[in-house]
């Protein structure tokens, strides 16, 4: 009962301090909220359970060749015979290709992303049907009837959750002739790896995975691997098992696997795999949360501290009457209790849309946040945050002891008091200026790094080219007949009113991640070529005649590909400046021929035969934002090449032609997908997105605190001039000049801030070195933003101590002197 009379007694003096009263309570909402926020995505993201049934069994097996650079190589279907023969630690295993179909048959024919899977894979997930049934061993092999399931999120977005979509038939295309399936179900809710999928479906529908050389060929790799822990296996003993395994694999085919490649396998549970992406960055911005707090919490505690100087004459006499200590911070407690339980209020009801937005910054790095629901967990964040908060503030002021009180009168009381807490107020804002150094600091690095990349000039032309996908339709078609589509659709647009140029190609920059990787090696003839050195490897292009001059790419020697560049004509190719000049120290490459020996290019078509290069052109690096040198080489796509992009340079506003490009082509062809018109300038953006959300999410809880800690050294100020006004008055009756007043306030406030910069500088280095042991991607942030945030803490210092300053400097002698 005595604690809730001090709270009413708290409610009742808060109330006649309303300003203090809704300050703190802002200021401890922002701290609260943020943090609550941001646990509730490290919750739903990181610590949530899968949905996928007994999780802690379920791995993720990764093949890597470090002397490659290659973290993932997937594996090849005689791997995977090899290395799941006999396992003893591991029960089950699941495979997973991720392919691009062109599907027809459920809505608009458009291209998607999808999974080719074998009849174990949704059992070893441990995944169950919401409707219909999944693909089971059944559905295996080359005679089974083509069967797809739906992906919880396409069918409920994308089909409105209908119901009669199960039994119907699709056609499905890619790397080869088209395929029908029918829709047998849809798959529980669940999170899609390694990519986000709309569609599952079996062996059979991928012509490509039926064929010999998918089936036989040791180098083509594609294809995922899961698998199930046997029970009561632990998970070293699986990782030491396939090591084994692996190794034993490595040493019966050394055409293969050459050392120096450094072939290795790893496994990892599916959980913390699919959180591998996420988890550094969600980590680092709740380590960001949690300084917010602290500088939120810091500057109350000046508040508090500030009223509780003011009642150091009340909390003597209590204490003189009998007050002890506890029934004293009993009721700075219940003060705590109604400040902290206010701010966390409003921390909670912040919190909620808070959690939305930061839900959708985080699906950037994991597909689990477009799946977070509000739960109570808000709620008793919020509580435990703010009953962090009151009991720290409830043991913030000093208590006079019962001797001081009886022996010293009110006024020396006050005067000690008020010179312990001025020391305590310095602690606290030096606490919120060296918080705020390191997240400035950070968002600092961030911010120079998108600066960086938003203002690196790309290779090639990028605002008034208009990037198309037009993805490859052979049904009822000769290759033939594909290939003069291709024409046609270039022959015809070419002739629309705004179009410069036009071409075709088979990988949008820096979108079609997949297509980019592409890379072989091959052979130069007259090039340099030491004994025991292995082929030179290059990234493979397929583009059309007009590519280069629609992306402002110049010819430096030699010519461009020409309509005559055809199957059956010779075979020719264009090579970057980076391959003549490190295989052809200076002489002419044109007219020399190249040749192809990767050896899984007898798995996609592509022959051996020589290639005559007819033309160089500068490195154009369309796979990484900042561009570097790179050795690539150029193939007609009417020679054994791909297409399926088309790229359109216009003369003006490149999207006033999506409507009669798109109307153009379905003309001449009903069921082609027309798609993802973009320039390429919205391309690169997209990509810089996550980037840009970095700095943004950064900045904004910096300029957050440092608002705070301005606040906090501003307050800390007004409480050291308060408590010096004798001190002022006398310096001036004794001839000081209100200037030397005012600079010693600025500076006082300098010092502090000074301080400040200087621990954060000694924590962040702390910081780095311990976080560096298990967050390898964090980096130091460099000498810049490390310079440029001080700078800004140093200016903030002095915008804060402006105003005590002033107010300082015109102190009147007589006045102060008289009041003493």
């Amino acid at each position: 009962m005595s604690f809730l009379r001090d709270l009413k007694i708290a409610i009742r003096s808060l109330a006649r301090v309303r300003a203090l009263w809704i300050t703190v309570a802002i200021t401890l909402a922002l701290g609260i909220g943020a943090n609550a926020a941001i646990f509730s995505v490290v919750r739903g993201v990181l610590l949530r359970p899968l949905a996928n049934r007994d999780e802690d069994r379920l791995l993720y097996i990764r093949q890597s060749a470090p002397g490659l650079g290659a973290e993932n190589t997937t594996f090849s279907v005689p791997e995977i015979k090899d290395i799941s023969g006999g396992l003893k630690t591991i029960s089950e295993v699941g495979t997973f290709s991720a392919l691009d179909f062109t599907m027809v048959g459920l809505g608009e024919p458009r291209e998607i992303r999808a999974g080719v899977v074998d009849g174990n894979y949704f059992e070893v997930m441990g995944l169950r049907p919401v409707l219909g049934r999944l693909l089971n061993a059944q559905d295996d092999g080359q005679n089974a009837a083509g069967a797809a399931v739906l992906t919880y999120r396409y069918w409920t977005a994308g089909l409105h959750s209908d119901p009669n979509v199960i039994g119907k038939v699709i056609r499905l295309e890619s790397f080869g002739p088209p395929r029908s399936a029918t829709i047998v179900g849809v798959v529980e809710p669940s999170v899609p790896y390694p990519v986000e999928t709309e569609l599952i479906a079996n062996i059979v529908t991928s012509p490509h995975h039926l064929s010999a050389t998918m089936v036989t060929g040791r180098e083509h790799r594609m294809t995922e691997v899961f698998g199930r822990l046997a029970p009561g296996a632990p998970l070293d003993a699986a990782r030491a098992e396939l090591r084994t395994v692996h190794a034993a694999m490595v040493v019966a085919h050394p055409e293969t696997y050459k050392p120096k490649d450094h072939y290795e396998i790893g496994v990892t549970r599916m959980h913390d795999q699919i959180n591998s992406r996420a988890r550094t960055i969600l980590w680092v911005l709740l380590a960001a949360s949690g300084l917010l707090f602290v500088i939120a919490c810091s500057n109350v505690a000046n508040l508090v501290l500030a009223r509780t100087v003011r009642r150091e004459s009340e909390l003597a006499i209590r204490t003189a009457l009998g007050a002890t200590a506890g029934a004293l911070r009993r009721s700075l407690l219940a003060e705590g209790m109604v400040l902290c339980g206010t701010g966390a209020l409003a921390g909670v009801l912040i919190a909620a849309p808070m959690t939305n937005v930061l839900a959708r910054y985080a699906s950037r790095f994991s597909v689990r946040a477009l799946d977070l629901s509000l739960d109570s967990s808000l709620i008793w964040i919020g509580v435990a945050l703010a009953l962090v908060a009151a009991i720290f503030l409830a043991f913030v002021p000093r208590l006079p002891s019962a001797d001081a009180s009886r022996g010293l009168g009110l006024s020396s009381i006050g005067t000690r008091s008020s010179t312990g807490s001025g020391r305590r107020l310095r602690i606290f804002a030096v606490t919120q200026i060296t918080a705020s150094f390191l997240l400035l600091a950070g968002a600092g690095a961030l911010l120079r790094t998108l600066l960086m990349l938003e203002h690196t000039q790309p290779p090639f032309e990028t605002a008034h080219v208009l990037a198309i996908n037009l993805p490859t339709m052979s049904y009822g078609k000769t290759p033939e007949q594909v290939r003069e589509f291709y024409r046609d659709v270039q022959r015809r647009i070419s002739t629309v009113a705004g179009v410069k140029s036009v071409s075709s190609g088979f990988a949008v920059p820096w979108r079609d991640t997949r297509g980019l990787d592409i890379s072989f090696t091959f052979t130069m003839e007259g090039a340099k070529h030491e004994a025991g050195q292995d082929d030179p490897r290059a990234r493979f292009r397929s583009v059309a005649p007009g590519f280069f001059d629609t992306l402002g790419v110049p010819i430096l020697a030699g010519r461009d590909f020409r309509d005559t560049d055809k199957e059956g004509a010779e075979r020719v190719v264009i090579i970057s400046e980076s391959v003549a000049k490190q295989l052809f120290s200076g002489q002419d490459p044109v007219n020399r021929h190249l040749r192809w020996t990767d050896g899984v290019m007898k798995f996609i078509g592509i022959s051996y035969e020589p290639r005559r290069i007819i033309g160089v052109v500068p490195d154009v690096d369309d796979a990484n934002i900042i561009p570097a040198p790179t050795m690539t080489v150029y193939q007609p796509t009417e020679q054994e090449g791909w297409n399926g992009r088309l790229f359109v340079r216009a003369q003006n506003d490149p999207y006033s032609l999506v409507p009669i490009i798109t109307r153009t082509i379905r003309e001449m062809a009903k069921d082609q997908p027309v798609e993802r018109a973009s320039t390429l300038n919205d391309v690169r953006a997209e990509v810089l997105t996550p980037d840009r959300l970095n700095a943004i999410v950064f900045g904004g809880f910096a300029t957050l605190a440092l608002l705070i800690s301005i606040v906090g050294v501003a307050g800390v100020l007004a409480f050291s001039v308060s408590g010096r006004t004798r001190e002022f008055g006398i310096r001036m009756a004794l001839g000081a000049q209100p200037r030397s007043i005012l600079s010693s306030v600025l500076v006082e406030g300098l010092v502090i801030a000074c301080i400040g910069v200087a621990t954060g500088l000694l924590v962040g280095f702390g910081l780095e070195r311990f976080v560096g042991k298990y967050l390898a991607q964090v980096e130091q942030p460099g000498a810049v933003p490390l310079i440029a945030s001080a700078a800004v803490i140093l200016a903030a210092a002095v915008i804060a101590s402006a105003l005590p300053a002033a107010r300082a400097a015109r102190v009147d002698a007589v006045q102060a002197l008289r009041s003493e």
